[in-house]
């Protein structure tokens, strides 16, 4: 299946136009084979291969388990700056009904991996292709395991973003037209942190519970009560999400029970409203929680923080965006994490929503997207690329 290019301002390169057909058979063939985090081998290969036979040189000095890291130019040294796109799947069986649905039973690429790392090679073919002009090295960070958010921590680890001056990165973004781009500085998406909560009390017959102490009840009043952090705790100008998701306790229907858990998860996008919602969470469980003869034991899992865009790299996306005759817009928050955000502690990052005009939210089983953003995606790459290398090789001789 071939892809229909459009003419005029912004019409695809011949080139473009030429591995449209290959990003679509990886981006297929990645969908059929899903892998879940740190279990990505297969994928890993396949990466591994398409980009050997475009003589694009794998980086071994920044060792993964499962990704990979590749360069592109620095024949002439100058700057460095990465590309990054996940390529991990999650543990959803599909419902798509598309003729290259997953073939792993239980595995599906929901949320469109498989289209960031089929953009990604296509925009390094391009960038093979001008090697020899680039002001400076292109790395590209194939990372693992970003829906368990661990993926970037390790390729931080694995020293690749070493030198590197500036990080770039996308999700596609179903409710975006194809040809749109969302590109904002500063927030973008959440910090994505969970909660444990453990409430203890004291085990009865459920005929006699004024013999022990109720952890059930206990727990429902802590669920009500933390519905007040948004709306007394956090500015108006901020945002912030408190989800109970699960709540389990007891094993019959006779016995009130010695312990009810609580799970769900934090949703911020500043680091003062998180810190401040985690000190009025614990508060609150604690309190009411001692208010029933309970206690309460609060644990938080660790989740990325908050995606926070370089101003100037955004600029010089728009920039690029409209150069190509794409759409910029400024796009709305959104309230998921991305482990993205783990590159922008170390180094000046843009993260960027394309366009995919998908039937479905990340994370559906029915989730399916156009696959015409992918040459938007490798072209914008590309080119992004090369005006980063410039305006940085610029900054560097201007010293």
């Amino acid at each position: 299946m071939g892809l229909k290019m459009h003419n005029g301002a912004g019409a695809w390169t011949e080139q473009l136009e030429q591995i449209g057909d290959q990003m679509i058979e990886m981006r297929r063939h990645l969908h059929r084979h899903p892998e879940l985090a740190n279990e990505e081998n297969n994928t890993t290969t396949y990466i591994r291969e398409r980009l050997e036979e475009a003589g694009i040189r794998i980086a071994t000095d920044f060792p993964l388990q499962t990704g990979l890291i590749a360069e592109i130019g620095g024949m002439r040294g100058g700057p460095v700056i990465a590309l990054r796109a996940d390529i991990d799947a999650l543990p959803i069986e599909e419902q798509s009904g598309v003729p290259f649905a997953s073939t792993v039973a239980g595995k599906m690429h929901a949320c469109g991996h498989d289209f960031h790392t089929a953009a990604l090679i296509g925009a390094a073919l391009l960038l093979k292709e001008r090697e020899a002009e680039l002001q400076g090295t292109v790395r590209l960070l194939f990372q693992p395991a970003e829906e368990i958010a661990t993926g970037a921590k390790q390729v931080v680890a694995s020293g690749a973003l070493e030198g590197v001056q500036a990080v770039f990165g996308m999700h596609n973004k179903p409710d975006l037209p194809v040809g749109t781009i969302g590109i904002k500085g500063g927030p973008l998406m959440a910090a994505a942190d969970g909660f444990v909560v453990e409430v203890d009390g004291v085990g009865t017959h459920a005929a006699v519970p004024d013999a022990g102490v109720d952890p059930i009840l206990a727990a429902a009043h802590i669920v009500t009560a933390l519905q007040s952090i948004v709306s007394r705790n956090v500015s108006p100008l901020q945002s912030a999400v408190v989800s109970v998701t699960r709540i389990q306790g007891g094993t019959v229907w006779n016995v009130i029970p010695q312990q009810a858990v609580m799970e769900g998860t934090l949703r911020t996008f500043n680091l003062g409203t998180r810190e401040r919602v985690m000190e009025r969470f614990a508060a609150i469980a604690e309190t009411v929680a001692a208010a029933f003869g309970a206690t309460a034991k609060v644990r938080w899992v660790e989740g990325p923080p908050p995606i926070a865009n370089d101003d100037a790299l955004a600029d010089l996306a728009w920039s690029v965006a409209t150069e190509l005759g794409h759409n910029p817009v400024v796009p709305q928050l959104s309230s998921a994490g991305e482990d993205f955000a783990v590159y922008q502690q170390t180094v000046p990052g843009l993260f960027v929503f394309m366009g995919t005009a998908g039937t479905q939210e990340w994370h559906h089983p029915a989730f399916t997207l156009d696959e015409g953003a992918l040459p938007v995606s490798a072209e914008f790459f590309m080119r992004l690329a090369q005006r980063a290398l410039e305006q940085l090789a610029g900054t560097e001789s201007a010293k």
